[in-house]
């Protein structure tokens, strides 16, 4: 009789510290997934999306969760690389305590990782995505979306850049350099399309590619053709080493970039060579209402710098998503219908960013601002456009 005593009383300790060391999170936890690149050329981006989902995700917290549970959010680095994308997205639509996504953050890597999010019935928020082909992927059999952004996409960026040029700077030879890639592409064609409409001249088209260190032959070839501008669509880390090698052969022109190159270590990168670029966003703080006011007040006294219109997206993006499942739970499903059904105005998602919400496609429609680099800070540019 002892040693049976002992032994179910050994039994149900081992039993108790296991259960103890197990984690409940399905029950006192509500995950959603960040994918973004955190290592990798592009992690100062990463990090800008981290930085706006991190403040969220403790605001929620600190105003006691949703429903009383705390929410976790799950930072996947896959480098804004397709591969890495389409391996993180099956880990995500495989853990089924993850019941939305904020991401990706490259358009490539979440054109990889959609089939994935379509085909599991797992909604996604991305707050920097911009491809066009985003929209054409982005349906399931039944006509159902699962992807969402509340940025706005390339072809009008694209548009936007070409009018500005045209209208606000009075500039009409423009060399294009892009990125060989879904974004890079995207822009590129958007941006000749309406400057050829507005009689504007291409003096040249050139590709690069991603991690490519030495520009000169195609720069050169550029400065041939005597532009008075140089558009370049693509992201800061090359787009830093272009605009100083450009400075270094004599290609002294305004150069233009769309919203990859909004991170301060584009700056830092490119040096003395910095100023003089005009790049698009969708968030300029200097724009913002009294909420937006108090988050930028935040986000410097935690992070140390201005805050960047991919951090101001990931904030509101969360918002969304956490919204979205404390009207109607932790339920996959019924999530993407919640936020299919925000699709006007009146029933949109009043964030710092503006008022989010989405068509029939999972887009979204936001203003673009224009922001300059002088004196090595971003600062808004003189002329806006109307």
């Amino acid at each position: 009789m002892l040693g049976k005593g002992l032994k179910f009383f050994g039994t149900a300790c081992l039993m108790g510290l296991l259960l103890a060391a197990v984690p409940a999170l399905a029950d006192d936890v509500i995950k959603i997934a960040v994918p973004s690149p955190y290592t990798g050329s592009a992690a100062g981006f990463g990090e800008n999306v981290k930085a706006g989902v991190t403040l969220k995700v403790e605001e929620i917290n600190a105003a006691g969760g949703i429903g009383g549970k705390k929410v976790e959010a799950v930072y996947l680095d896959e480098q804004c690389e397709p591969r890495e994308a389409a391996t993180v997205s099956t880990k995500i639509a495989n853990d089924k305590a993850i019941v939305g996504i904020v991401g990706h953050l490259c358009s490539s890597a979440h054109l990889a990782a959609l089939p994935t999010y379509v085909r599991e019935g797992i909604a996604a928020i991305s707050p920097t995505a911009t491809s066009v082909t985003i929209t054409d992927k982005n349906k399931d059999a039944k006509g159902n979306v699962w992807s969402f952004r509340n940025v706005y996409r390339d072809d009008f960026q694209g548009k936007f850049l070409a009018q500005y040029v045209d209208k606000v700077m009075g500039l009409k030879k423009i060399a294009v350099f892009y990125e060989n890639n879904d974004y890079g592409i995207g822009l590129k064609d958007a941006f000749v399309k309406e400057a050829k409409t507005l009689g504007l001249t291409i003096v040249g088209e050139e590709a690069y590619m991603k991690g490519a260190q030495d520009f000169n032959p195609q720069l050169t070839k550029m400065k041939g053709g005597a532009p008075e501008a140089l558009f370049i669509a693509g992201y800061y880390p090359e787009g830093a080493l272009i605009v100083d090698q450009a400075k270094k052969i004599g290609l002294d022109v305004p150069k233009f970039g769309a919203d990859g190159f909004d991170n301060a270590d584009y700056i830092k990168l490119a040096g003395d060579a910095a100023d003089g670029l005009y790049l698009t966003a969708p968030f300029l703080a200097e724009t913002a209402g009294p909420d937006a006011k108090k988050f930028i007040e935040t986000f410097k006294a935690r992070f140390g710098r201005d805050v960047d219109w991919m951090s101001a997206n990931a904030y509101d993006a969360t918002g969304m998503l956490a919204d979205a499942i404390a009207k109607v739970g932790a339920d996959r499903a019924k999530i993407r219908d919640y936020l299919a059904g925000i699709n006007t105005a009146d029933k949109g998602y009043k964030g710092i960013t503006g008022v989010n919400y989405f068509d029939q496609n999972g887009d979204c429609l936001k203003p673009a601002y224009v922001k300059t680099v002088k004196g090595n800070a971003f600062v808004p540019a003189p002329k806006q456009m109307d």
